[in-house]
Formats: structure tokens, C-alpha cells, sequence
């Protein structure tokens, strides 16, 4: 069939992330002799500076890693809540939800952690080795894409009336930046300058005379920088200034000294479902990666009962099990522990009895309405502004004056538009150490700049619920529900595939189909087809409460590329879906590599959409 590339294949490394130097700078690690992990820490960096727009030091990464010979991870990279971050403090302000910008909206930074205790863990190279092409792009400058300067352009009158430090690094000169001229943030190079002195400094002589030795104790010192030196002052000083936010009102976060010093990015265990002779692997309830394995768990039972794939039957099928698994999201999805009393029960909404259930709720008609199930008995517990946005009733709660300044994650809009979304990168190098990651928040629309550091504080704050006693309410140390899902798959207990993309709540939508065209489709060159899952005609619904604010709803919706057949668009629309027909090429940034464990041969994929993500491997 024909694909936009090809699918790549070699046995050295292979990248593929959202953003071409991303991918690059991810490469030349690999080619100095670093890993995986290395490659990809160096990668994230390089997507702060050239994605700013989507992703940022401050905002957040869950990483699903395979180390070769050892057990898969998840790597938790998201900040919980400040211990000042109450609902009642929130609803002392006359809000009903947390702002979708400003400081208000800002959970403890956590991306900067994630990659210092993966390349301490995991990596070989040091902190100043991985720094260095992120530096020089901030440095020097990089050519920015049309997305970049078109982000900047719309919130251009926020950042010259009220972001001001935001104005001084996006607006130079007075206009935003312009596709094909360099564009340099001299600020964020000079502060990965310092902490790099600044942890050579406080590692010298303490790291027990090994090279190895030194390394981690520079990694560990650049922490303690982070967490209780000059960037934590910053933080938190910025987060103390009275800034303008989609409330329409001046509001200062609740970010404290403390909540810094008192954190750290966790290892866990992932979530798995074995389907179809895979395992798929996902972080906890407090993404919503369970989402994505309950999608499968509410397929038939045998892949022979499968509709044809692509027909309409087929994404009449995935769309409403999608509809069921987000509702199940909704009303038990948080930061609540798992399968403990009171806490998230996964293994339950994962289990064959209760999807057995779940399945015969799907008919031959479209679904309008929000259905959570009850695991075990439990009632489910949807917040009143889910409700609401269920009912119909959401006119006039709480969007405020600023909500076109920057709310929310950006990401597909209902007509298909693409107007960004977050970045992902994956990795798999030549000793068979794998990795997937969806770097996001702490984007340049979220909060202003901080004007000593060259980055905004991030927004994730916003999934959570204004409203006590539920999975995913307001509470401090409580990590907030996050849509971040980065996903990794093994056949016979062997990480195969590393997969993800950007997108919200479209991410475990997009990720499904994906996965599905690799399973079902015949193999290219011997491989997984991943370039040609990633180029077929994606779609998504948001027939269930957005995570972003204003947190909407759509019922019934279904948007599809336009280059999804006409027939199969005419025979949705009979079952009853509300479809809107997008651009040809505006559902999904995947990115994919692959390992085949019979041969070592390495093989990657990356979305066209967008004009801007690339693999490269050799």
C-alpha cells in the first residue's frame, strides 16, 4: 500500500519523536555512543526548545521504559498538587473549575526530575553531554515552525498587556517569530549554563573519585538546584505574582519553596492486558492509560469476530467503546491509589466479567450519552460540572474572559483543525533498551515566562475537579488526572513496539486504531507496517467531558479525516453519529519503533501531520 514514507528499518538505533531535531539530536547521542535513555533525555530537552509551544522544563512526562534484560517501568514525571492547592482556596476565589492558564492552574513542576532520574538510573552520558544540543538551539537558534509562530501571534495582545516577560522572549522586536529566521531564547541557554556549573561545582570532590561516580553526582546535584536553588526561587517567586488567567481575573498559584523541596519523579509498575498474544503496558489510573487497555478489553472476545478494518462497522465499534472506557475514565480515573479500599478499581474495569457487561451496551446506533459503569457494585461518582456538561447545562459555568487567551491543551479542534497539540518521542537502540515518552505542559500560552529562566510554570492543574470526594479531585500531593498516555507492547514477555503520540483526549483514541493497523494488517519487509498504520485515516470523538478547560462535551460527535471513503462516512452518519469531515491529514501525531527480538532488526515511523516529525535510524 502506499504510505507518505517508508517504514524505516536498520540494527543500530532508531528515533522518532514530534519534532526533527528532536529526533536528530536524539541520534547523534546514539552515534557517540550513548542509549536509549541518553538519546532520549537529550531529545527531551531539544523538544522545550523547539516545541515551546507544547511542551516545557516545567511541565510534566510520563515515560514507559524497557531496559534490555529487565522489567518494563513507568516512570512518573508529574507533579502532584501544592500543599496550598485546596478546592475550599479555590472556591474562596468564586471559581467553580481551576483556570486553564496562570499560576493558579500550576502543579509541582515534574518533567526536569523525570529526566534527571532517567539518565542517573539508566544512562551513561553526563548531564552536560545530553544539555548540549538543547543549549545550542536556545543559544544560537533554531528555525521555528509555522505552529510555533502561529501560537504566538494568537496570544500576542495577553503577552503585551499582561505577560510582559512572556512579550520579551516571543516578541522580539515587536513580532513573533517568523518561519526560516532563527529564533533564540538566550535566557533558557543561560540557565542550563548555570546549572550545569553550578552542579560541577557541588559534585567535585563528593562522588568517590570514579568517573561514574561523578556523573550521577552532578545528575543528583542539578536536582537539588532544580528543587531548592536558584530555579526553585524563581518558580516561586513567579508563582507568587498576581497574573491574568482564563478566569478573566489576576490570580497568584499556591506553588511553595516546599512543594518543590518535597518531590521527586517515582518508579512504578505499569498496567497490563494481554490481548491477541500481546502485552500492552500503561501507566496508572492517574493517566488515563487504563483507558487505552479497557478499549481492548471491550472488543469481541476473538479477533475473527472483528469488523473489516477501516469499514464502518469498524469505527462504529472502536467509537463506542471508546464512548464507554472515557466515561469509565470520568467516574473513576485519578490519583487514588489502585484496587485498595476507596481507591481506582483498574483490575475490575479491566476484567473479562465486567467488559463482558460493558460490550452489550454497544448497539448499531450512535450513543449520546456519558455511561459509566459500576465495577464490584460501586456507584460511580461524576463531578456536577460533568453532569452538567452531560445534561446539556454547561451555559455559563465559569469560562471567563480569557478563555481564548491560551486554554487548555491545545489539540485537534472539532472541525479537524489541528491547531498543536503536546510532543512524544520514542527510542530503541542497538543493545534492545526501548522507550516511550509524551513530554507536555509548561507551554509558552500556558503561564508567562519566567523572566530569570527563560520557561512558564505549567497549567496541569486544571484536570482536576473543584468538588470533594471524587478520584480526581483537588488535593494537595494528589497528582492530577493527567491525558498523557505513552504506551509500550510485548510479545512473549519481550518489549516489541514503543508507540505514542500527542492530543489530549484523542491520544488513547488515535493510539488504538494504531495499534490495531499493526496487529491486523499484513507486515512490510518483514515487519511491522508501522508507517502505514500511522498514515491511515484516523478520527476521534469527544462524546465525554474534556479534560481541558472549559471542559465541554460533545454527544455524539465523530470527526473523520476527509480521506476516510465517502461510503463509510455516509453509513456512520445513518448510525446516528454527529460527523464532521476534517482535513485530509489532521488526526493524530503518532510516533512508533519497534524491535524484532528473532533478528535485532530495528524499525521506526513517524507522522506526517504537521509537517514536522521525523524518524531517523540507521
Amino acid at each position: 500500500m502506499f504510505t507518505t514514507r517508508p517504514t524505516l528499518q536498520g540494527t543500530f538505533g532508531m528515533v522518532s519523536s514530534t519534532h526533527w531535531l528532536a529526533s536528530q539530536s536524539a541520534m547523534a547521542v546514539l552515534e557517540d555512543g550513548g542509549n536509549a535513555f541518553d538519546a532520549a533525555v537529550a531529545a527531551g530537552f531539544v523538544l522545550h526548545v523547539v516545541e515551546p509551544h507544547l511542551n516545557g522544563p516545567a511541565g510534566e512526562v510520563p515515560v514507559i521504559l524497557a531496559p534490555a534484560g529487565g522489567d518494563v517501568r513507568v516512570l512518573c514525571g508529574q507533579g502532584g498538587a501544592p500543599a496550598g492547592a485546596t478546592v475550599a482556596h479555590y472556591r474562596s476565589l468564586g471559581l467553580e473549575l481551576v483556570p486553564g492558564t496562570g499560576p493558579l492552574a500550576a502543579a509541582v513542576p515534574g518533567a526536569f526530575d523525570a529526566w534527571m532520574l532517567l539518565l542517573r538510573d539508566h544512562g551513561t552520558k553526563s548531564l552536560a553531554d545530553v544539555l548540549k544540543y538543547a543549549i545550542g538551539y536556545a543559544e544560537d537558534g533554531h528555525a521555528p515552525v509555522e505552529r510555533v509562530c502561529e501560537t504566538v501571534e494568537t496570544v500576542r495582545e495577553l503577552f503585551e498587556s499582561e505577560w510582559p516577560s512572556s512579550a520579551d522572549v516571543y516578541l522580539p522586536g515587536g513580532r513573533s517569530p517568523r518561519p526560516g529566521e532563527l529564533f533564540r531564547n538566550p535566557a533558557l541557554a543561560a540557565t542550563w549554563r548555570r546549572l550545569i556549573t553550578e552542579a560541577e561545582a557541588a559534585a567535585a570532590g563528593g562522588a568517590g573519585g570514579t568517573e561514574e561516580g561523578l556523573r550521577v553526582a552532578r545528575i543528583e546535584a542539578a536536582r537539588e538546584v532544580w528543587r531548592s536553588g536558584f530555579i526553585a526561587d524563581a518558580l516561586v517567586r513567579q508563582a507568587g505574582r498576581p497574573t491574568m488567567d482564563t478566569s478573566g481575573e489576576r490570580h497568584t498559584g499556591t506553588l511553595a519553596a516546599q512543594d518543590l523541596r518535597g518531590w521527586s519523579a517515582s518508579y512504578e509498575d505499569p498496567v497490563t492486558y494481554d490481548w491477541n498474544g500481546w502485552t500492552l503496558c500503561k501507566a496508572g489510573a492517574w493517566s488515563q492509560g487504563p483507558a487505552f487497555l479497557q478499549q481492548f478489553a471491550l472488543l469481541p472476545q476473538s479477533v475473527a469476530e472483528l469488523p473489516e478494518y477501516g469499514s464502518a462497522e469498524y469505527v462504529h465499534l472502536l467509537v463506542e467503546g471508546c464512548k464507554l472506557a472515557m466515561a469509565d475514565r470520568e467516574a473513576w480515573y485519578g490519583d487514588a491509589g489502585e484496587d485498595g479500599a476507596g481507591s481506582v478499581p483498574v483490575r475490575e474495569l479491566l476484567s473479562a466479567e465486567y467488559n463482558t457487561r460493558r460490550r452489550r451496551l454497544v448497539e448499531d446506533k450512535a450513543s449520546y450519552r456519558l455511561r459509566p459503569g459500576a465495577p464490584g457494585g460501586r456507584e460511580p461518582r461524576l463531578s456536577a460540572h460533568a453532569l452538567a456538561v452531560a445534561a446539556g447545562e454547561t451555559a455559563g459555568l465559569d469560562r471567563g474572559a480569557g478563555a481564548a487567551a491560551g486554554a487548555g491543551e491545545p489539540t485537534v479542534v472539532a472541525d479537524g483543525g489541528t491547531r498543536g497539540d503536546t510532543c512524544h518521542l520514542d527510542v530503541v537502540d542497538r543493545w534492545g533498551n526501548m522507550l516511550s515518552a509524551t513530554p507536555s505542559g509548561g507551554w509558552l500560552q500556558s503561564n508567562p515566562v519566567v523572566p530569570e529562566l527563560g520557561f512558564p510554570l505549567g497549567t496541569r492543574l486544571q484536570m482536576a475537579w473543584l468538588e470533594e470526594g471524587l478520584p480526581n479531585s483537588l488535593m494537595p500531593g494528589r497528582r492530577p488526572r493527567t491525558t498523557l498516555t505513552p504506551s509500550l507492547a510485548l510479545r512473549d514477555g519481550i518489549p516489541v513496539l514503543a508507540f505514542g503520540t500527542p492530543g489530549g483526549d484523542q491520544q488513547d483514541q488515535w493510539q488504538v486504531h494504531f495499534f490495531l493497523g499493526v496487529a491486523l494488517r499484513d507486515p512490510v519487509r518483514g515487519g511491522l507496517d508501522l508507517q502505514g498504520a500511522i498514515d491511515a485515516p484516523n478520527w476521534h470523538t469527544e462524546a465525554f467531558p474534556g479534560s481541558f478547560h472549559p471542559r465541554d462535551m460533545r454527544p455524539g460527535s465523530l470527526t473523520v479525516e476527509s480521506r476516510t471513503a465517502p461510503e463509510v462516512v455516509d453509513e456512520l452518519r445513518r448510525r446516528g453519529h454527529e460527523v464532521t469531515v476534517g482535513g485530509a491529514w489532521s488526526e493524530g501525531r503518532l510516533c512508533a519503533v519497534a524491535r524484532d527480538p528473532r533478528t535485532g532488526v530495528l524499525s521506526a515511523a513517524a507522522n506526517p501531520r504537521g509537517a514536522q516529525g521525523y524518524a531517523v535510524g540507521r
